[in-house]
């Protein structure tokens, strides 16, 4: 006949099965997220064979520079945890770093990239941008919206909802709205290609329009960029750019494919 085993014994045994399904799971979400940060700011082997390259690698900037200027700000801006981080100024828009422009130009594109806004803070993601001395990036470039769309006052002027996230900014509303909130990773992919452009947000595609065309051009004249000729004319080939606005915002996996 066998011995029924102690209450001790049983309470034992339980407490090291736990133990070891505790440290089991714990193995496995490190070892998880350990293979998520190796595929921050890389490629795969389907990206690199379709063509895509890296704008960022997680810990330089050789790609980057000032606007209008010859090197990467000093101040303003830093490389840390695999990202690109503007730090808050609280300058408002050009703030104590300015904004960044990448070394080479662009002409037809996908370029892809994640990012990740401070509570109440704005941004944005400049394209086919041009240097003039004395005017500022958006008075020429394209911009898509980076903003908290719930704590940011932007959110609530312009015309249906068109300097939200994600959005043309002043022109064209994101539809479907569906960026995520303050403080997590959004994933956006813009597609310029012979003036036709193309905005994607977490998956989605949330607008589309050409470039050149008397509908842009009718679309600006009603907008905060009529006077602006650079705008309305816009170039053929131009810089991407990441726009320092006095808040904080992040950058990460930033990865460009010519077309």
């Amino acid at each position: 006949m066998k011995k029924p085993l102690s209450v001790f014994a049983i309470i034992l045994s339980a407490a090291i099965l736990n133990a070891f399904a505790v440290d089991y799971t714990k193995d496995k979400k490190v070892k998880k997220d350990k293979k998520k940060n190796t595929e921050i700011n890389t490629l795969t082997e389907k990206e690199k064979t379709e063509g895509w390259q890296l704008l960022f690698d997680g810990k330089t900037v050789e790609q980057w520079r000032g606007y209008n200027r010859d090197t990467f700000p000093t101040g303003g801006w830093e490389v840390i945890d695999g990202t690109i981080h503007c730090k808050a100024s609280g300058k408002g828009e050009a703030g104590k770093g300015g904004d960044i422009i990448t070394i080479k130009k662009y002409k037809n594109f996908e370029l892809s990239l994640e990012w990740k806004i401070s509570e109440g803070g704005n941004s944005g993601i400049f394209y086919l941008a041009q240097e003039k001395q004395g005017q500022a990036i958006w008075k020429s470039a394209p911009e898509m919206q980076i903003l908290d769309n719930a704590k940011h006052p932007d959110a609530q002027k312009g015309n249906n909802g068109n300097r939200q996230a994600g959005s043309l900014y002043d022109l064209i509303p994101a539809n479907p709205q569906n960026a995520k909130p303050a403080g997590e990773w959004n994933q956006i992919k813009i597609q310029v290609y012979q003036g036709s452009v193309t905005h994607y947000m977490n998956g989605a595609e949330v607008l589309e329009y050409h470039l050149w065309t008397d509908d842009w051009k009718q679309m600006c004249a009603k907008s905060k960029f009529k006077d602006f000729i650079d705008f309305i004319n816009t170039a053929e080939e131009g810089h991407i750019g990441l726009q320092d606005h006095g808040n904080d915002v992040w950058f990460r996996n930033i990865k460009i494919k010519e077309l």
